[in-house]
């Protein structure tokens, strides 16, 4: 049985489960995509299609027979006579030459082949489609929760500046200013929930709709992981085990099987017969034949040498392929190490100064220390650095993926 079929039978022995508990980790997101994403089931059948192209090419010719009657005297009928026509059987047989069969049969291997590495690229293209929609989902509830926390807290601001405001011991414009700037995170909370609904939505399209319920959630956080990888290993491993690259191969060789058969297709098949006639029991006869087509003109020069130019163009795209796989790594390799980069920065000291910032404004605000304007500010600072590290840290996460889909395997946990 074949891998993507166990994966098949797998997902569908779990599903049930996962329905229940309407929550799944990033693990049961990428099993099930496997199982029932409609594209990725729509290109597998392009392995059966070839396989069944497998069969056809291995057929052996059907013999064929004929059975006559010649010198029916059609306009005076009242003279037939059994012994006054003549009968015919004959049995002919065509033997292919220059190996065409086999020749066939593995051209048709090869594209089977090629057929199921294509199938595996797009496991892993949809695997990391499937990953990256399921860390949108996470950001999303990241920023629901963030945007909800900021609006209570400003909230209970605003609630307690009013108290003020009704002692006399606040300004009605400073007032009006917090008023309105509760707006602002109001409109944030509305935006995060569409996000979220957007994000499961995509995800769900990739899991294949009718596979979750309809108020599915995922389980996880946000969280930064530093995974230590080198270039020249993610390189070597991409080489060996992206299917894109070994389906590039395989065209290699499938060219080269190609030409062999359109050099096989040059020869000359012959037919064999042998026929038995009968007129009276004194005329009895039988026959052997031989056939074959004279190859004056049509020699296939023309398949030949279409089919030599393919393997010259299988052998450019070889070539392109490798360099696309290692521009592939190398993207991936310094994107993450980039990303590292910058959720670090967040962790070494600017989340905590745009925290400290906030209190210390509101401290003094509330002491007469800092102007309306002040506090604002630093509630902004505080919310859009806030905002920021979960898209770090999103983008960290999906930079890591974005790894393992370049080198073709699953190199970093």
């Amino acid at each position: 049985m074949s891998s993507w079929r166990i994966v098949i039978v797998t997902a569908l022995c779990a599903l049930p489960a996962l329905a229940q508990e309407k929550l799944i980790s990033k693990e049961d997101a990428v099993r099930i995509a496997l199982a029932y994403n409609q594209s990725l089931r729509a290109n597998r059948f392009n392995v059966d299609q070839n396989k069944a192209n497998e069969i056809t090419a291995s057929l052996k010719p059907n013999p064929t027979i004929s059975v006559g009657a010649d010198a029916i005297p059609i306009f005076s009928p009242q003279t037939i006579r059994f012994d006054t026509q003549i009968y015919s059987a004959g049995l002919s047989y065509t033997v292919e030459k220059g190996g065409k069969r086999e020749k066939r049969v593995v051209v048709a291997k090869d594209n089977t082949l090629i057929s199921a590495q294509n199938v595996t690229d797009n496991e892993r293209t949809l695997k990391f489609q499937v990953v990256q929609a399921f860390i949108n989902v996470l950001l999303a509830k990241s920023v629901l929760a963030l945007a909800k926390d900021d609006l209570a807290n400003f909230s209970q601001e605003v609630d307690l500046n009013h108290a003020r405001l009704v002692a006399g011991d606040l300004a009605e414009g400073d007032y009006l200013k917090l008023s309105i700037q509760k707006l602002q995170f109001e409109q944030d909370v509305s935006a995060a929930v569409l996000g979220l609904v957007q994000a499961r939505a995509t995800l769900r399209q990739l899991l294949g709709y009718q596979s979750v319920t309809d108020d599915f959630d995922v389980k996880g956080t946000l969280e930064h992981t530093k995974p230590v990888v080198s270039l020249e290993d993610l390189e070597k491993k991409a080489l060996d085990s992206r299917p894109d690259l070994l389906a590039a191969h395989t065209g290699v060789t499938l060219a080269n099987d190609t030409v062999s058969l359109a050099f096989g297709n040059r020869a000359r098949d012959w037919t064999w017969g042998t026929d038995y006639s009968y007129q009276s029991p004194t005329q009895i006869g039988a026959g052997v034949s031989f056939s074959m087509d004279l190859p004056i003109h049509d020699r296939n020069q023309g398949e030949i040498a279409r089919s030599q130019a393919a393997m010259k163009q299988s052998v450019e795209t070889e070539a392109s392929t490798k360099v696309g796989v290692q521009t592939d790594v190398v993207n991936a390799y310094y994107g993450l190490k980039s990303n590292e980069e910058i959720v670090n920065l967040y962790e070494s000291g600017y989340l905590k100064q745009a925290t400290d910032s906030r209190d210390i404004s509101n401290y003094a605000y509330q002491r007469g220390a800092a102007s309306i304007l002040d506090l604002l500010d630093a509630e902004r600072s505080y919310r859009a650095t806030q905002l920021a590290y979960r898209q770090a840290l999103a983008a960290q996460m999906i930079a890591v993926e974005q790894v393992n889909q370049a080198a073709g395997a699953q190199v970093i946990p």
